[in-house]
């Protein structure tokens, strides 16, 4: 496991997040697509090891009925009966602060014996009634936010057989992770060794390793993501998940830091159709398209030679019929293939992925 990933005080060996095979996937009171994209993105990618959803609210029904994903998988009310080895946290909340009633929950799966894997902010580590309770029963806390990045970037060329694709965004929360992930499976699927590289917390319980990039030290985020590149470029091609958006008022510093500690050869372009305001500050408005994909061309070049080779189309909020004309439309305007993944699949942009590598001769 990557030294960005912490354990318990009390634990000798940090464990690869892959490792667990019986989750239970915690979202009680908070089973909504807006809080538990942790919890909906483990069930999509991970689902065969997740043994339940805990949810004493929704209790009773699937998580395909409550999430739209995750089949016949149960929401259980409580850890009663459940051969579980480890309780992941599924959402994310205003300031990544533990919900006060989860506390207790929490509490009683470590004195079950049960890891904790937590993406908050609020560390685990530094929670003295966890920790106490976690060496009594051997349990791990493990913050995947919480890490030991202090390196700066060399600005050492990569291997030169690596291509690095890179997911850039409008804004944030545009499903960056999920582009990065299904273009990566479409070319695992055509046999080519293809590796998604994980930056953000719910990225790295799916993947099992990775670095938390905003919860890096400024000043380090470009030699971290230097440094996790170099971890596995020996694959042919890798698969960067995005962070934020070079515009965004709040989150730019680090998708700078992206752009520039992975060098990327080609970027894919997410945009969700519709969304007209940066998520969560509703008094500025999201740039235009074109303004978005030549300043990310531009910026990312200034560490190596960059293209756009697609956009990847959120269209959740249209009717079929619309999404069908979205993407046209965006076809016309800018000669790239368009698709969202979900409705369409990765095939366009794994073939603009495999036409780069033939260019670049990769």
């Amino acid at each position: 496991m990557s030294s960005s990933l912490i354990a318990s005080p009390t634990s000798q060996a940090r464990p690869d997040l892959r490792g667990y095979r019986r989750i239970a996937v915690l979202t009680e009171g908070l089973s909504t697509p807006f809080y538990a994209k942790t919890a909906m993105s483990l069930l999509r990618y991970r689902g065969s090891d997740v043994v339940a959803v805990l949810d004493s609210v929704t209790a009773g029904i699937t998580a395909g009925e409550l999430f739209g994903v995750g089949a016949e998988t149960p929401v259980v009310a409580s850890l009663d009966g459940l051969e579980a080895d480890a309780l992941f946290l599924g959402t994310s909340v205003a300031g990544g602060k533990l919900p006060p009633n989860w506390r207790a929950i929490i509490r009683d799966a470590i004195v079950r014996g049960l890891d904790i894997v937590s993406g908050n902010h609020e560390f685990l580590v530094n929670d003295a009634e966890f920790v106490e309770a976690a060496e009594k029963s051997g349990s791990q806390l493990i913050d995947v936010r919480k890490n030991s990045e202090c390196s700066t970037s060399t600005g050492e060329p990569f291997r030169q057989q690596c291509l690095r694709i890179h997911t850039v965004g409008q804004d944030c929360s545009l499903g960056k992770m999920v582009v990065s992930l299904e273009v990566q499976r479409e070319l695992a699927s055509w046999g080519l060794d293809a590796e998604f590289v994980a930056t953000g917390q719910t990225g790295i319980m799916i993947s099992g390793n990775g670095v938390p990039v905003d919860c890096v030290v400024s000043d380090f985020v470009n030699g971290a993501v230097e440094a996790l590149i170099r971890r596995h470029e020996q694959h042919d091609i890798l698969l960067v998940e995005g962070q934020g958006s070079i515009s965004h008022p709040s989150f730019s510093a680090v998708t700078t830091g992206l752009l520039h500690g992975c060098a990327p050869d080609g970027l894919i372009y997410c945009y969700e159709a519709g969304r007209r305001h940066v998520k969560g500050l509703d008094q500025v408005s999201l740039l235009p398209h074109r303004i978005m994909i030549d300043a990310y061309k531009t910026v990312a070049s200034l560490r190596q030679p960059t293209q756009v080779i697609g956009i990847a189309m959120n269209s959740r909020n249209l009717s079929p019929e619309e999404a069908a004309q979205e993407r046209s439309r965006m076809e016309d305007e800018f000669g790239l293939p368009v698709c969202d993944v979900y409705r369409n699949g990765a095939a366009p942009l794994a073939d603009a992925v495999v036409r780069l590598r033939k260019e670049l001769g990769k």
